[in-house]
């Protein structure tokens, strides 16, 4: 039985909580949070009338743009190297459809790639992430953990990286990165390598990227979910490699897309297209999504610190991975000793949700959550746009009034 995905889950019980009254405060759900710029809703209006099916791979208008968007990023793309689909997510899927082997993958990782590799019928190497960082396996335990399957009966053949990372808002470092790569190239692996939140590095400096270590077997998946907050629109693109590597997945993928989704909405291909040019529209408001993300977080961050958690310091998008083993004791005095029990006394006690880390493939018996801060910048339009363009975000009403629930909230649960 496929299980509902947990991110989707909570955001739609957590909904479903302050439809009936209740206040809660919502941690739990990575979405965005930040309003349409004006021109992007127009292009989207103004190809209404595009209703006709396209080519699977996407108009040659969006691939184009997208090629640009990566080669103004270092890294030189053809058109024909480029996919688009309806989500990223979507591609993720059929790249786990169409690569041969099993899923080798850091752990804790995004909730859909191991449930994705089961529905592809594919086993899940986990390999833990380096102390400081995630979204990648820690090289010194990758070598081992690839013989070791492989004993075991497992055919490790993808290797999953995240960069910038979801959960832990933080951005591997480039030597790390490499080691990895290095490590994947000797066992013959192809990578994928999700780099969604790339454009929401807090200080904006690029994240690195396995194309720089491994680019003949490396698959880059992206889209404008998080960086333009367009997660409802599905919008989701794919660059494979250069040369007849790149070129048979590429088939093979639009093979599974032909099956699955046909082709990304055509209205959608025209948004991709003008926002993917990098008009300056949208690249202004991307970095001031990128401060705003910033700085909300870190305060978030400084209210768990506060309470006793230790936590990685978010260093891009709006994720924080607070671990709660320093006040393990007063937690069991309440009879919390899993991180499924504290996020469920976060929620049912402090009207608090966040996501218990073993969604993302953690222990059971870990006291950490994934704690998504973006949907603390307002409940209607207005109130986000405020947050947009404010040089003090967290001393707006909305927000201050979020952070005292979540130190009122801690301070009841460790105090």
């Amino acid at each position: 039985m496929t299980m509902h995905s947990a991110t989707l889950a909570i955001n739609e019980a957590i909904q479903a909580r302050k439809a009936a009254g209740e206040k809660v405060l919502h941690l739990g759900f990575g979405e965005a949070g930040l309003p349409v710029p004006e021109r992007v809703a127009a292009v989207l209006g103004e190809a209404a009338g595009r209703n006709g099916y396209g080519p699977v791979v996407g108009s040659r208008e969006a691939r184009e743009a997208a090629a640009g968007w990566f080669t103004r990023r270092a890294l030189p793309t053809d058109a024909g190297q480029v996919l688009f689909a309806p989500g990223s997510k979507a591609l993720l899927f059929a790249l786990l459809a169409a690569l041969p082997g099993d899923l080798v993958l850091p752990c804790p990782a995004w909730v859909s790639y191991a449930a994705q590799a089961a529905l592809v019928g594919k086993r899940v190497v986990e390999v833990p992430v380096p102390a400081e960082s995630g979204g990648i396996p820690d090289p010194a335990l990758l070598d081992r953990a690839l013989v070791r399957a492989r004993t075991e009966g497992a055919r490790p053949g993808v290797l999953l990286l995240t960069v910038p990372d979801n959960p832990t808002g933080t951005v591997a470092r480039a030597d790390q990165l490499r080691e990895v790569c290095a490590v994947a190239d000797r066992h013959g692996l192809a990578v994928i390598s999700d780099e969604i939140y790339a454009e929401l590095t807090h200080d904006g400096t690029p994240a690195p990227s396995a194309t720089a270590y491994l680019p003949e077997r490396t698959v880059v998946t992206s889209g404008l979910s998080k960086s333009m907050a367009l997660g409802g629109w599905r919008i989701g693109f794919a660059r494979v490699p250069e040369g007849p590597w790149g070129a048979r997945l590429l088939e093979d993928l639009i093979g599974v897309g032909s099956e699955v989704w046909s082709a990304l909405a055509a209205p959608m291909q025209a948004a991709a297209a003008y926002v993917l040019d990098d008009p300056a529209e949208v690249t202004a408001h991307i970095a001031a999504a990128r401060g705003l993300h910033g700085t909300v977080a870190r305060a978030v961050h400084a209210e768990f610190v506060r309470a006793g958690a230790v936590c990685r310091a978010p260093r891009a998008g709006f994720y924080l991975y607070p671990d709660f083993a320093p006040v393990r004791a007063d937690l069991a005095r309440q009879h919390i000793t899993t991180g499924a029990q504290l996020a469920s006394a976060l929620l049912e006690r402090h009207g608090v949700g966040v996501l218990a880390g073993e969604a993302f493939g953690d222990e059971v018996s870990g006291l950490r959550a994934r704690v998504a801060t973006s949907l603390l910048y307002g409940e209607t339009a207005d109130e986000r746009w405020e947050a947009l363009r404010s040089d003090d975000p967290v001393a707006l009403p909305w927000v201050a009034d979020s952070l005292n629930h979540l130190r009122g909230a801690l301070s009841s649960l460790v105090g």
